[in-house]
C-alpha cells in the first residue's frame, strides 16, 4: 500500500484557452510533463468528496477560515470496480500551507473504512500513522458521500525542483447523485469550455521566470475551489438563483439545502 505525504502552497488561476496555449511552450523550457501526459494529452482524475449530512466542511471552507480540511476518494481511472486501487486523502490547509496525506487501498476497503470504520490491514509505521489519522477523523465526524467531481488534467513538474508543479484542469464536472467511483464520470460543467483551472504548487517562492510570464499574460490569482463551486452551484439551483448572474454575498434558506451563507467571489 503506497503512502504519500505532501506539504506545499497552492495558487489557483482561471485562464482562457488563449492564455493556456501561450503558457505551454514556455513551461516546457523549464519543466517536464507528468508521466501520465503522454504526447501532451490530458488524463482523467475522478473524486468523491465526503462531508457531514449538513455539509459542514464545505460551508466552513467557504467562510475563509484560517484552518480547513476535506476528505476525498480519488481514482485516476474511470468506471472502476470494488477491487481497483484508489487513494483515500485527507487535505488540510492552515495559514495558506496545504498538507495532504493519502493512502492507497481498494475501493471496497476505502468505502468500508469511511462508512463502517473498518481500517484496512496495513504494513509499516507510516502506513499505520496515516490510517490512524484517518480513523480519528472518521470517529469524530459523521461522513457521507457529498459530491462527485471529475476533470481532465495536464501536469508539469520542475526540472530542478520536483516539488514544483503546475497543473491545468478542464472539463470539470460535478454531480450529487450516483456517488460512487463505479459510475461513469458524468455531471454538470463548473467552467466554460474555453476556461482552464491552473494551479501552481510550490514549497517555496514562485520562480521569477513564471512570475514574469504570469504578469505578461495578465493572469491573476482567483482562489477557485472545485468543491466550493459545485456546492455554490447546488445552493443557487436550490434557491432558484441564476448561477451565472450570482454576485456578492447571499444568504439562502431552503429545505434541507443547508446553504445558510455563501461568500461572494
Amino acid at each position: 500500500m503506497a503512502i504519500t505525504s505532501f506539504k506545499r502552497y497552492e495558487l489557483k488561476f482561471i485562464i482562457t484557452k488563449e492564455q493556456f496555449e501561450k503558457l505551454i511552450p514556455i513551461l516546457k523550457i523549464y519543466m517536464e510533463s507528468d508521466k501520465y501526459c503522454k504526447d501532451d494529452n490530458f488524463y482523467g482524475i475522478y473524486n468523491i468528496y465526503y462531508d457531514t449530512p449538513d455539509n459542514y466542511f464545505i460551508r466552513h471552507s467557504l467562510s475563509k477560515p484560517n484552518h480547513k480540511e476535506k476528505l476525498r476518494l480519488r481514482s485516476y481511472n474511470a468506471n472502476i470496480s470494488q477491487k481497483d486501487k484508489v487513494f483515500l486523502e485527507i487535505k488540510k490547509k492552515t495559514a495558506g500551507i496545504v498538507h495532504k496525506r493519502r493512502a492507497e487501498m481498494t475501493l471496497e476497503e476505502a468505502e468500508k473504512f469511511v462508512a463502517l470504520g473498518e481500517k484496512p490491514k496495513l504494513d509499516g509505521y507510516m502506513a499505520n500513522q496515516v490510517a490512524n489519522e484517518l480513523e480519528y477523523f472518521f470517529k469524530n465526524n459523521i461522513l457521507v458521500p457529498s459530491v462527485f467531481i471529475g476533470y481532465n488534467r495536464m501536469a508539469f513538474f520542475g526540472k530542478d525542483d520536483k516539488e514544483f508543479r503546475v497543473t491545468f484542469d478542464k472539463d470539470i464536472l460535478a454531480r450529487r447523485e450516483n456517488l460512487s467511483l463505479e459510475y461513469p464520470p458524468e455531471g454538470e460543467k463548473l467552467l466554460d469550455d474555453d476556461k482552464y483551472l491552473m494551479e501552481i504548487k510550490i514549497s517555496n517562492a514562485v520562480p521569477k521566470w513564471l512570475a514574469t510570464l504570469l504578469s505578461e499574460l495578465k493572469i491573476y490569482s482567483s482562489g477557485f475551489s472545485k468543491y466550493g463551486a459545485a456546492y455554490t452551484k447546488y445552493c443557487l439551483e436550490k434557491s432558484n438563483t441564476d448561477y451565472n448572474l450570482y454576485r456578492g454575498n447571499v444568504i439562502i434558506f431552503h429545505n434541507n439545502a443547508y446553504c445558510e451563507y455563501i461568500k461572494g467571489r
